[in-house]
């Protein structure tokens, strides 16, 4: 369902006409906070080639890290759906959660008590300032949908969800989601 005003908790789904874009070239986005001030997301759909391991060597956890976005690529960030083991965590909406106790958090996945089911890591995030996302919808840069996985949808994104969501939009978003990711190669 297409929305037109967005709020926390929404999707942002890249619209095709943003191709060469490196950072949001086919990216899903979950809006971890909106308002007066600016917004906050975390890319859903680009996994890195790091493991936590590979960037917490006190941890034996190979769960995935993704590319949040362009600001902050140096800090590690976290959703996850597990706030009744993760104190200090902060509700996005239906039951999808941000941040945490992050020693906590090292000691669940020490004591694998922690899925990828459960939880998901970013390199950085995505960040507009003041009314920069609202420039960005008028310019038709973004499509804003309801998460109708709710908090599902930490198990549901894979690299293939920004064409799911075309094809689910359907019309001639359809026809975009077998365009080749850079169309020069075409």
């Amino acid at each position: 369902m297409i929305i037109s005003k967005p709020k926390k908790g929404h999707l942002l789904i890249a619209e095709p006409s943003i191709i060469g874009d490196l950072s949001f070239n086919r990216s899903v986005i979950l809006l971890a906070d909106y308002n007066d001030e600016g917004s906050i997301g975390f890319i859903l759909n680009k996994p890195l080639e790091y493991t936590l391991n590979d960037l917490i060597p006190d941890t034996e956890a190979t769960f995935k890290v993704h590319n949040g976005g362009p600001v902050e690529q140096d800090n590690l960030y976290f959703i996850h759906q597990v706030p009744q083991l993760i104190p200090d965590s902060i509700e996005i909406s239906h039951g999808v959660y941000w941040g945490g106790n992050f020693e906590i958090v090292l000691q669940l996945l020490k004591d694998e008590k922690l899925t990828t089911s459960d939880i998901r890591f970013f390199l950085g995030y995505s960040g507009w300032e003041a009314k920069q996302l609202d420039n960005e919808l008028e310019s038709n840069a973004w499509i804003v949908s309801e998460n109708v996985y709710k908090n599902e949808l930490i198990n549901k994104c894979c690299d293939s969800f920004w064409k799911e969501k075309m094809l689910e939009l359907g019309g001639d978003y359809s026809l975009w989601s077998n365009a080749p990711e850079n169309p020069s190669y075409n």
